[in-house]
């Protein structure tokens, strides 16, 4: 049955439709915003599961031709999902993963794709609403709506949906979902914003939600599916009691180990005891009551103030800093915060070695590059290398996104700049450890950071009304808590942030508090950071590539690219440098050294640099004519030396002076009529290069 419905948030306007398009999907529903054409689907095999986690698959898709465009890759055909659409798929999965019931297992997944693309149109905000609204439509137990959007403060105030907009200062830049209890989900940069502002900001973009959400309920009612019934999986009683019995003593002493190793083998220890005492029932349901025993007796101690490893719940593990380990590398750091550790470098490059990244809007060169890696060594497993996953990409982006800001521009800062963050321990929140690693290696090679920056993760155990708050979570702490929030930012304020969570929602209070104890925290790591390196060096590594940077007129590109490149090859193969070419005119030189530098610069000034009456060069004879000689001179200039100014005795032949190949010094004395140069020998002593009508 075809319906439709118009939502109006923040003054914007967003159709839904269902019952005309995908109709054999379990849901389907399509969302237009302006010009925007989006499609998502839900399917789910409600049969017997054995799988003791939510196996949901949300995939993001963009269509090329939804902006006219038809790919530019070698198929000429849409791909893999690309950085942006992976990135995307992430914020869709942890926008809806938190609302589904505890313990659904069935296979389930969400398909959002872009059909037609409105250049105004907030993309990520329309896949959000359609992957949602198409589970709450479906069959499928979904504790829904969920809205979700960009959410920007700009000029004091908040704008969902926001129409994308050029030049505008952007202080918060975020995007956001919200279930009618709270906020599910949050992840965006910031200009060094608040924390003050950034609360102010959610609760308006929850103001601006509210009065939606009824409209999402009445249209279920109307033309949703009734839901399947699903079951939370309840345990024995009398095997819960058994292996509680049998565990006890032992799992609070397992809990009191500080290292991590030696606390996950008291774990496996726990699970062989209990099967030994524990025999009337399978092995499977014993591990599954020792690790729900595991999971909620660790969060009954954090919140009476215990914590796995003896901190209090706002104090940040130790920190250690070196920077410069790395001899050969243009900048180097180690990370280590407890037991999570990050080995990083930083890479200047050219300009012409930035990333080409395509789009829908086109081809963009991306000159900051972060890459994060994840080796199973870092958590003692015994994982086969691979490439780059989703949680690779969505860690390096945040990172990323984290140090953005207070890169310098590339009106100051001509180079390309990759940064590499491999983790070599980890034990929680190794992508802050990552945004850490990186700001010293970077001070290290000398890229100009005004301030830097740091990370920490927050996390929070709640049961009911009771909740705590924990700093610089633990990878168990993460494994069994309620929420991941990472924030990063310098003394100054706020750069990136990421929140996924576990439960429905998360309140007010408890994001101030977040927010408060974050805040503390990173500026207590900036210290220890500091005590490595605090300011950016002065001078670049001397193994780094020196750049120099100009401007000539746009006439004179194809002057310094010659005929089928031909100039602009000498240019690189004589000098040694590379040479970079813009279309408004700025050149980029570079090379490992000044020498090869001065080289280029020199034979770009001569092609580009026009002749001057008086001026002495060198040439070289091009041709000889009976009446002179042909000379080139600055880069592809040519001037003639008449016969009568090869020198003062009268000359015969033009081959009794010079003959082509001979480099001579030759000065200017006059233009002809049609601009050409007119050029004299004799009045240049040839040996020493001195003007003789001077001396």
């Amino acid at each position: 049955m075809l319906s439709k419905l118009e939502l109006s948030i923040d003054n914007t306007s967003i159709r839904l439709e269902t019952g005309r398009i995908a109709r054999q999907a379990g849901a389907a529903v399509v969302v237009e915003h302006h010009g925007s054409f989006v499609l998502g689907t839900v399917t789910c095999n409600h049969g017997p599961s054995t799988a003791d986690f939510l196996p949901l698959t949300v995939d993001y898709r963009e269509k090329m031709a939804s902006r006219g465009r038809i790919p530019g890759n070698f198929f000429r055909r849409e791909t893999r999902a690309g950085e942006h659409e992976t990135l995307t798929s992430r914020l869709i999965d942890r926008s809806l993963r938190p609302l589904f019931p505890s313990g659904f297992n069935k296979e389930t997944v969400v398909t959002v794709t872009v059909y037609s693309a409105d250049e105004r149109s907030d993309l990520a905000g329309l896949a959000i609403i359609a992957a949602s609204t198409a589970l709450l439509l479906s069959d499928v137990p979904f504790d829904g709506p969920v809205l979700g959007g960009t959410l920007q403060l700009r000029d004091g105030h908040a704008h969902l949906f926001p129409d994308k907009v050029q030049d505008i200062a952007i202080d918060f830049d975020l995007v956001v979902s919200f279930s009618p209890n709270g906020l599910v989900m949050m992840e965006g940069d910031s200009i060094q914003g608040t924390e003050a502002q950034l609360t102010t900001l959610l609760g308006d973009a929850a103001n601006l939600l509210a009065p939606v959400f009824s409209q999402l309920e009445r249209w279920r009612e109307d033309v949703g599916k009734t839901k399947v019934e699903f079951q939370t999986p309840e345990f024995p009683d009398e095997a819960t009691a058994q292996v509680k019995d049998s565990i006890a003593d032992a799992l609070n002493d397992a809990l009191d180990l500080t290292d991590k190793k030696a606390r996950r083998h008291a774990f496996d220890h726990l699970v062989t005891a209990a099967l030994e005492h524990v025999s009337d029932y399978p092995a499977d349901l014993i591990s599954d009551l020792i690790n729900r025993e595991i999971k909620q007796t660790a969060r009954r101690r954090i919140l009476s103030g215990k914590r796995a490893d003896g901190r209090t719940l706002d104090t940040v593990r130790n920190i250690e800093c070196e920077v410069g380990l790395l001899a050969h590398n243009h900048g180097s750091a180690l990370f280590t915060r407890g037991e999570t550790q990050a080995l990083v470098s930083a890479t200047l490059g050219s300009q012409r070695e930035g990333q080409d990244m395509e789009s829908l809007s086109g081809m963009v060169k991306r000159g900051f590059m972060l890459h994060y890696n994840f080796p199973g060594f870092s958590v003692g497993e015994t994982r086969r290398p691979s490439g780059p996953g989703r949680r690779e990409i969505g860690h390096g982006s945040l990172a990323r996104r984290a140090l953005l800001g207070v890169m310098p521009t590339q009106d100051s800062w001509p180079y390309t700049t990759r940064i590499v963050s491999d983790i070599t321990e980890s034990n929680g929140s190794s992508s802050m450890a990552t945004v850490c690693g990186a700001s010293l290696a970077m001070m290290d090679a000398g890229v100009t950071l005004p301030n830097p920056v740091a990370g920490i993760a927050m996390g929070l155990i709640k049961e009911g009304k009771d909740f705590s708050v924990l700093s610089d979570i633990l990878g168990d702490e993460d494994h069994l808590g309620d929420m991941d929030f990472k924030v990063a930012g310098t003394e100054n304020g706020i750069t990136s942030l990421q929140m996924d969570i576990k439960i429905t929602s998360i309140t007010k209070e408890i994001m101030e508090i977040a927010l408060e104890q974050a805040r503390d925290g990173r500026l207590h790591i900036l210290k220890e950071m500091s005590k490595a390196i605090s300011v950016s060096r002065k001078n670049l590594a001397e193994t780094a590539p020196k750049i120099f940077t100009m401007s000539v007129a746009v006439e004179k590109i194809r002057d310094i690219i010659g005929s089928g490149g031909k100039v602009i090859r000498e240019i690189c193969e004589v000098s040694g440098a590379k040479v970079d070419i813009d279309d408004d005119g700025s050149v980029t030189l570079s090379a490992s050294d000044g020498n090869s530098i001065e080289k280029a610069k020199k034979m770009i000034y001569d092609i580009i640099a026009e002749p001057e009456l008086g001026l002495i060069y060198k040439g070289k004879v091009v041709k000889t004519v009976d009446f002179g000689a042909f000379v080139n001179f600055l880069g592809a200039r040519d001037g003639l030396v008449h016969i009568s100014e090869l020198q003062n005795e009268r000359t015969e032949k033009t081959t009794d002076i010079c003959k082509e190949g001979d480099e001579v010094q030759v000065k200017v004395i006059g233009f002809d009529d049609r601009g050409k140069v007119k050029l004299s020998m004799k009045r240049v002593d040839q040996k020493t290069g001195k003007d003789l009508e001077k001396d």
